[in-house]
């Protein structure tokens, strides 16, 4: 036997380049992009190896990593390096969330939450304008080269939290996590305030239409006015909408290197 080869795959380096694993397969079970859509299990699992074998080198040499002696030590380590993989990404899909929430909010003052389809990002069915919007923080989400933060949030995160026991939890994280998801409803509120304040004005406009003219059956002109209305506003507002996600996805992809 090629005693090379022993120094090379010993048990230590090799539950190192599982823990490896595990902490960037947590990342894309909850990352934006890699769990939006239904990306087939195989092609994540190559990718995860892959991106694992890039960064074990740089792992095992700063780190101080002491193998486990028994299988419930291995899977606390395994089940903390998932669970910090599965922070950071969901921490960054929070924008993700937030888009879908404002397009349900107008698709539903829209007269468009009939207008139901299969959504992949959730396994779900939802509006079809929400499913467009959702196509829009995607491209916004490449275009920022947003999947390379995450990857250096990751990285970064085996210095900052290291493979092994300890206990990583802190107020700070706590904290951040909270502000986070307290962010996530105000984006998702200045998403939707423009489109859905005006379809509000446009149902009072039309009681009052109906209040004047009693003859009219205001029902039959709401709905397919307001879809018009609709419609036409997520035109004129879908660039600054882009714009608008691109600064507060620029926000928590700082927020979030900057916590791990």
């Amino acid at each position: 036997m090629d005693t090379s080869l022993l120094a090379i795959f010993t048990p230590v380096k090799i539950i190192l380049f599982i823990a490896v694993f595990t902490r960037i397969s947590g990342l894309l079970a909850s990352a934006p992009l890699f769990s939006t859509y239904p990306i087939p299990y195989q092609v994540k699992i190559w990718l995860c190896a892959i991106i694992a074998f890039i960064m074990f080198p740089f792992v095992h040499a700063t780190s101080n990593f002491v193998m486990p002696t028994v299988m419930p030590e291995l899977f606390v380590i395994l089940l903390k390096e998932f669970f910090i993989g599965y922070l950071i990404g969901f921490c960054t899909n929070l924008i993700f969330i937030a888009v879908d929430m404002a397009a349900n909010m107008f698709a539903i003052q829209m007269s468009l939450s009939v207008s139901q389809a299969l959504n992949p990002s959730t396994g779900s069915t939802s509006p079809v304008i929400t499913q467009a919007y959702t196509l829009l923080a995607s491209m916004v989400f490449i275009s920022l080269n947003a999947h390379q933060w995450l990857f250096s949030a990751v990285y970064n995160s085996f210095t900052s939290v290291p493979v092994g026991y300890g206990f990583f939890i802190n107020g700070q994280i706590v904290q951040e996590c909270v502000y986070l998801m307290g962010q996530m409803f105000n984006v998702a509120i200045g998403l939707a305030l423009p489109i859905f304040g005006v379809l509000l004005i446009s149902d009072v406009l039309l009681g009052f239409v109906s209040k004047m003219m009693p003859q009219m059956n205001v029902f039959m002109v709401a709905m397919p006015l307001k879809i018009y209305i609709g419609l036409l506003l997520c035109l004129v507002f879908f660039r600054p909408m882009a714009e608008y996600i691109a600064v507060a996805l620029e926000k928590t992809l700082t927020a979030v290197s900057v916590l791990f």
